[in-house]
């Protein structure tokens, strides 16, 4: 089984940002092969990562759900999309979850679908999951034996409190996690003590920071993978040191 890692947050803190480059992280320091996981509806992680989707597993599900090929049984069919669906890279393969379930009922497509993604996180060391806001989804589809989260938050006290339920929502669902971490983004100089104040409430464990760059708005802007940051790049430097510290233990 991969060493899962998955992130969480709300809309806006940079999540996917974050994912984007504990991946380009994960393969520089030779942990591969790697599955990145985008289960987010509306899915760009493969724009930070610089990769052109064609085929989702929502897609396969869909079919599957309106039928399959005359000769051609319901398995095989969705072995053979999710296999279409795997995004191939350096050092790591990108697979996206798509659209969420429409109306009807996906029992069967999603039983299938389930058993070949489990099949096929097997073929990798670190899988790294980017989950929309809210933390239900990290089970839509996906094994919810979480090696560690990561929940990303900007330095608001709205998103640390919005931080702090994501956590406490992975027990109500029964989770399995084994550690659990924050990550402050964007942050601007002089915010330490403003922040440290806003996480007093809460049992947080804070991995760290990272700072508010003007470059990751241009690369954004500009539709630019955010894993071409380089190595001097402040936002790539704090979000090393973070991962260093989560994972190297």
């Amino acid at each position: 089984m991969a060493y899962s890692i998955a992130l969480a947050g709300k809309g806006g803190a940079g999540k996917t940002t974050m994912a984007a480059l504990l991946i380009k992280y994960l393969v520089e320091k030779g942990k591969r092969p790697t599955l990145a996981v985008d289960a987010d509806a509306n899915a760009n992680l493969n724009e930070v990562l610089g990769l052109e989707v064609e085929e989702t597993l929502g897609d396969a599900r869909e079919e599957m759900k309106k039928g399959v090929a005359t000769g051609m049984t319901k398995d095989v069919f969705m072995e053979m999309k999710i296999q279409q669906a795997i995004v191939e890279s350096e050092g790591f393969d990108l697979v996206v979850m798509g659209r969420p379930e429409g109306p009807g009922c996906y029992c069967a497509a999603n039983s299938l679908l389930t058993m070949y993604l489990e099949k096929l996180v097997n073929n990798y060391s670190y899988m790294v999951t980017d989950n929309e806001a809210g933390m239900e989804h990290i089970s839509r589809l996906t094994t919810d034996n979480i090696d560690i989260l990561l929940v990303v938050s900007d330095p608001t006290r709205r998103g640390i409190q919005a931080a702090a339920r994501i956590v406490t929502l992975t027990d109500e669902l029964g989770l399995s996690v084994g550690r659990k971490f924050l990550v402050v983004n964007q942050a601007k100089p002089g915010q330490e003590e403003a922040i440290e104040k806003a996480l007093a409430p809460y049992k947080l464990d804070l991995a760290g920071t990272v700072p508010e760059d003007v470059q990751v708005q241009e690369f954004d802007l500009e539709g630019r993978p955010i894993v071409e940051l380089n190595e001097h790049s402040p936002v790539l430097q704090a979000a090393y040191g973070i991962f260093e510290k989560i994972l190297e233990k």
